[in-house]
Formats: structure tokens, C-alpha cells, sequence
């Protein structure tokens, strides 16, 4: 069975949450002194936003702490279990709360999976100010949103964390001082937490999940705490899922690296890419055809 870390069954990444908008780790471009998102929360204005980025990098995290911070109402939407009925039950409890004088910031999760239609819904609430929309989407909007929709938002790109960013996420994890791990006697080494960040990929979710996975695995030593070994990491995480996907914006990025490591005559990143498509479970074909349109169009026409 299982054991459990901590009374709160809620997940680590849910229980981790910053509640002001100081406290988020990453995403210095957007947010910190005299940043876009600071500035915004220091005026309590806040735009209809698009946050585009890869997950665990703070979408919803941020969404949630606008409406916090503005006291604005917070109402979440996932657009991929939700439907006009819902976006409509949604706008006539927004219409009630702006005849009380609250303010509605409505925040749509992967809102790329809303079609057309759906997303014309929004249009004249985002229009009329009846709602902030706040959009998270992990595709190019460009291409995935509406354009009558675009030109009514902001597009804030987010990044992956950084190796560094990651490490500051773990020494939350490890020294919280209501839900950290050294509270419940729980020991990493630094192997190990090296390893988990290098799982993690850069997704803040990623890597807090693997921590739970690893607390639980955690084995009882002479003095009484408990010790996640690094025998036992690489037992439980013996193959790492790469972020990437069959044909949306990862796999366009990472194609492209591929080409630009190989045009820059560099080995090691080239293999690194190739390498990295492949585990991540790219067609090997598509691969071999990238490859010899390369050798035709580039080195072909570099050298004839």
C-alpha cells in the first residue's frame, strides 16, 4: 500500500501553489519588479491574456493569482471536457457578479480545443469587458485561436524552466515548512535530486509529481528518517518521457534544431536532436526523409 506523506490528499503541485505572484518561480520576463505582470497587478488592470508555453511552466498558476491579487472572481473552463452550454451558464453568473460590482476573469485551459464556433462564444463578453479571458494553451495560437479572438488578447509566451529555476522548485519541495518532505523525515541525495530535475524537463508539475512518486518509495534507514536512493529512482523511472508530440509545436522545434545543429556543422547537437526525436518515439522515417531532404537542399546546394 502506498504510504502517505502528508493528511492533505491533494497533489504536491496543487498544495505547492504560490499565492502571490513573488513567489513563482521562473518566467522572469513576465513577471518581478517593473515586469508586464507586475506591472499589471500593480495598476489592477488586467487585459484579456493568451499564456502560450509547454506544461508545468505556470499558466495556471498565474491565471489563478491575477484574479486573486485584482479580486477579480476566478472561474476555471477546460476546454477539453467543456461546450457552449457550460460557456454560456458561465457568462450569466459573470453578468450576476457585474451587477454586484465584481469583476470576472474567466480562465480557459487548453482553449485550442475549442472550434470555431466555440471560441466566437467569447467574443462579445470579451468585447463588452463583462469578462477578463484568460487563455492556456501549450499550441501556437497563431494558428490554434481565432483571430477575431487574438486581437482582442494579450500572447504571453512562457518558457521551460531552467536547470537552476528546477533546483529552487526542490528546495520548496524539500524545506516547505506545512507540506516539505524534511518534515516528514524524508532524505534526498543529491544524485537523486539532480536525477529528478533532469526528469522534470523543465515542467514545474513534472517534477513535483516525481517527487510524491519518490517520497513514497522512500526507505526506512538506522536512525529513524527515511532515504530516496538513487537505486531506487532509476528503478522507478527507468524510461523518462520527453516532452514532444506527433505533430504539433514541439515536433516543428525540435525538427528544426535538428537542421540548424546540422547547418552550424556541429556533431554533438545534431545527435543530441536526432537522438531526442527518436526516444521521444518519432517515426524513424520521417527522420530519414528530414535527413535526405537536408542533404539535398543544403549541403547540395552549398556545395553542387
Amino acid at each position: 500500500m502506498r504510504p502517505s506523506l502528508f493528511h492533505d490528499p491533494r497533489p504536491l503541485a496543487e498544495k505547492l501553489r504560490p499565492h502571490h505572484i513573488d513567489e513563482v518561480i521562473g518566467q522572469t520576463h513576465l513577471v518581478g519588479e517593473g515586469k508586464f505582470l507586475s506591472t499589471l497587478l500593480a495598476a489592477s488592470a488586467i487585459p484579456s491574456l493568451i499564456l502560450w508555453g509547454p506544461p508545468g511552466t505556470g499558466k495556471t498558476t498565474i491565471a489563478r493569482l491575477l484574479a486573486k491579487q485584482s479580486k477579480y472572481e476566478f472561474m476555471f473552463l477546460s476546454a477539453v471536457l467543456a461546450g457552449v452550454k457550460d460557456i454560456r451558464a458561465i457568462i450569466d453568473k459573470a453578468r450576476q457578479l457585474h451587477r454586484a460590482g465584481t469583476p470576472t476573469l474567466l480562465f480557459v485551459d487548453e482553449i485550442h480545443r475549442f472550434n470555431k464556433s466555440q471560441q466566437d462564444a467569447f467574443l462579445p463578453h470579451v468585447e463588452s469587458g463583462l469578462i477578463t479571458l484568460v487563455g492556456a494553451t501549450t499550441e501556437n495560437p497563431s494558428f490554434q485561436v481565432i483571430a477575431p479572438l487574438l486581437s482582442r488578447c494579450r500572447v504571453l509566451t512562457l518558457q521551460s524552466l531552467s536547470t537552476s529555476e528546477c533546483q529552487e522548485i526542490a528546495k520548496r519541495a524539500i524545506n516547505h515548512p506545512e507540506f516539505g518532505f524534511n518534515r516528514a523525515g524524508i532524505k534526498f541525495c543529491s544524485e537523486c535530486l539532480d536525477l529528478l530535475i533532469s526528469l522534470a524537463d523543465g515542467d514545474a508539475r513534472r517534477l513535483l509529481n516525481s517527487f510524491e512518486i519518490a517520497g513514497s518509495l522512500a526507505r526506512e534507514q538506522d536512525d529513524g528518517s527515511r532515504a530516496v536512493t538513487i537505486d531506487l529512482l532509476q528503478e522507478a523511472f527507468s524510461r523518462n518521457s520527453l516532452q514532444y508530440d506527433k505533430d504539433g509545436e514541439e515536433h516543428y522545434n525540435q525538427t528544426s534544431a535538428l537542421h540548424k545543429s546540422l547547418r552550424d556543422s556541429d556533431p554533438d547537437g545534431a545527435l543530441y536532436w536526432l537522438n531526442r526525436m527518436l526516444m521521444a518515439g518519432e517515426d524513424p522515417l520521417y527522420v530519414a526523409r528530414r535527413m535526405i531532404r537536408f542533404a539535398s537542399e543544403d549541403i547540395g546546394n552549398s556545395d553542387p
